[in-house]
């Protein structure tokens, strides 16, 4: 059964993470996409489970349960990161970022790799200025419009994002995929149906349950200096890429497979943003593992 903590933070605020598995598993630390909350689908929590990981997602600040830090870089997550696994009493994690937790999967290796036995990436956005990569090409035309005002800056990137969550916070299942209009191809308009929609669209609202404010930082720190440099990561990463994905151009993960140096990348054809998490979590989750064990 699904388990919300609160844990103090040295500033003063909380940090929420969400649990699921057995206590004793060994710890699968998530990181949740840009909007969300960490809510697993059905699929993760299979997925997680019968593998005897237990599901621990980090809620970023300003989402949810979790106390906003206004001004934050990517890097930033990791002694957050520390914090939890601290908490729980775990030495080492598996890490796993779906598209806008992706960087953050990253910086925990990058910041805390004595603390990470291996990290994965699923649809992960590249540095905004990536050299060789043109950040927006191939993104649907709503991801446009929003790096396009968080580039511009906060007093452009704020009135955006208000619009946006009005007609988020209270999205269904049904709607969701029509609500995400050009982020949306095909392959992953079939993938947010039924449970997945339902579970997709709950985490939406749950993480903007208190307005749009860890959306507004999330993009910032993405168009900003993340703090730490990928070239030097030396815990192995499991990257996976779909060549149909909207929301994050297959673009991005090609030149991250590029420029991480000890990456396993899955650059695959046939899939977008969200099928790879319906279709091929399970598989995600394998490679961490045996990326992991590798190291042992």
């Amino acid at each position: 059964m699904l388990e919300r903590r609160l844990i103090l933070r040295p500033d003063g605020g909380v940090t929420e993470v969400l649990l699921e598995g057995d206590p004793e598993g060994r710890v699968l630390l998530f990181h949740h996409g840009t909007p969300g909350a960490g809510l697993p689908s059905a699929e993760m929590v299979a997925a997680t489970t019968s593998r005897g990981l237990r599901y621990v997602a980090l809620v970023r600040p300003g989402y949810a349960g979790t106390s906003r830090r206004a001004g934050r870089r990517v890097v930033d997550v990791a002694s957050d990161a520390a914090m939890v696994l601290d908490a729980l009493g775990a030495d080492r994690c598996l890490t796993l970022g779906f598209s806008g937790g992706g960087p953050d999967a990253l910086a925990c290796a990058a910041a805390i790799p004595d603390r990470v036995a291996a990290a994965g990436t699923v649809g992960c956005v590249a540095p905004f200025d990536a050299e060789g990569v043109d950040f927006l090409a191939g993104m649907g035309q709503e991801n446009i419009e929003e790096f396009g005002a968080a580039v511009e800056g906060p007093q452009a990137l704020g009135p955006f994002l208000e619009r946006f969550t009005e007609d988020l916070r209270t999205v269904t299942g049904r709607q969701v995929a029509d609500a995400l209009g050009d982020l949306v191809p095909p392959v992953d308009r079939a993938a947010l149906t039924g449970a997945y929609a339902e579970t997709f669209a709950e985490d939406i609202r749950v993480g903007l349950e208190p307005g749009h404010l860890g959306w507004f930082d999330d993009d910032l720190a993405f168009v900003g200096d993340w703090g730490f440099d990928l070239a030097t990561i030396t815990v192995p990463i499991a990257l996976w890429q779909g060549e149909d994905d909207r929301m994050v151009p297959f673009a991005h993960g090609v030149w991250l497979s590029g420029v991480l140096p000890n990456v396993r990348a899955r650059l695959l054809p046939g899939h977008g943003h969200l099928s790879l998490c319906v279709a091929s979590i399970g598989d995600v989750l394998d490679d961490l593992i045996e990326l992991a064990d590798r190291g042992r």
